[in-house]
């Protein structure tokens, strides 16, 4: 209407200044001709202006004509769009949902949870979204929201949630979101799981268990340090007497007899003086004597 209301007001001007032909005072002609343009740039100005429409960065352009959603849709950016057409915009940024949340572990234990969700529209299901759920859709994806978080977590013992399944926790609630709100046309970019909140007595007594494991891997690892070091000892042992038990096999009469032999020979050689006798000893190895010598004689 205000499209019509200013083309109307334009043509009038203009009628006005043509008719000002017919005016004798010069004066009046003139006042009445300035007014008539004045209004009718004014007014043309504002019916060129509907035919313009400018979607801020950060957002898109759902276009309506008397009641109808048009499936396109506008980025930002300036757009040429129908003069009887209404633009509505829709931010495409990220939205974050901080929540408390009271909720149940799989024991029937009281829980409170402080969770975020963040998400946004997608751009190509906007149209659709205006015509189901309108320009506040906060409510809607908070009641989905409560209710996943509640039906997740009521599968975990209190004592996972509060330690070592929060980021799997976390992951499920986002996946199960995902399938819900996609959708309806919205994108889930994240769950975040941030702080659990519990009993003080119940938490003390997690903590405890929680210390306890702790200890008992502690434990389970120097144990199995220590075999290890045992396992390696023995193997040594072995080794060492698997040695020995071969070179004592290989050290037969003969061998000792020409082992004596090699050495008798490398004495005999030698520059020191001595006496060897040949085939006194034990097993009829070399007995050496060694003379004294002028120095100890003295």
């Amino acid at each position: 209407m205000g499209f019509i209301f200013s083309l109307l007001t334009s043509l009038i001007a203009i009628l006005v200044y043509l008719q000002t032909g017919r005016i004798n005072d010069a004066r009046t002609k003139l006042a009445i001709r300035g007014i008539a343009i004045l209004i009718g740039s004014i007014t043309l100005l504002s019916s060129i202006s509907r035919l313009l429409v400018i979607v801020p960065p950060g957002n898109f352009g759902i276009i309506t004509v008397f009641g109808k959603v048009s499936d396109n849709t506008l980025d930002s950016g300036g757009h040429v769009v129908n003069p009887f057409a209404k633009v509505l915009n829709f931010s495409t940024r990220f939205k974050d949902i901080k929540e408390n949340i009271d909720t149940t572990s799989q024991e029937g234990l009281s829980l409170n949870l402080d969770i975020s969700l963040q998400y946004k529209l997608d751009p190509q299901k906007a149209a659709i979204v205006y015509k189901t759920i309108g320009t506040d859709e906060k409510e809607l994806i908070i009641s989905r929201f409560r209710s996943t978080v509640r039906a997740i977590t009521a599968n975990y013992p209190a004592s996972a949630i509060y330690s070592t399944k929060r980021q799997e926790i976390a992951q499920k609630i986002d996946e199960q979101l995902t399938k819900e709100i996609t959708n309806l046309g919205f994108i889930v970019e994240q769950a975040l799981l941030r702080n659990v909140k519990m009993p003080d007595s119940l938490q003390t007594a997690i903590q405890e268990k929680l210390k306890a494991e702790q200890e008992n891997e502690q434990m389970k690892f120097v144990l199995g340090k220590e075999r290890q070091e045992a396992e390696r000892k023995r193997i040594e042992a072995k080794g060492l007497a698997d040695s020995q038990k071969i070179v004592s096999g290989g050290l037969t009469p003969q061998v000792l007899q020409l082992r004596s032999i090699e050495a008798t020979e490398k004495i005999a050689n030698s520059d020191n003086s001595k006496i060897v006798i040949i085939g006194s000893g034990k097993g009829g190895l070399p007995i050496l004597i060694q003379p004294e010598s002028e120095t100890s004689k003295r």
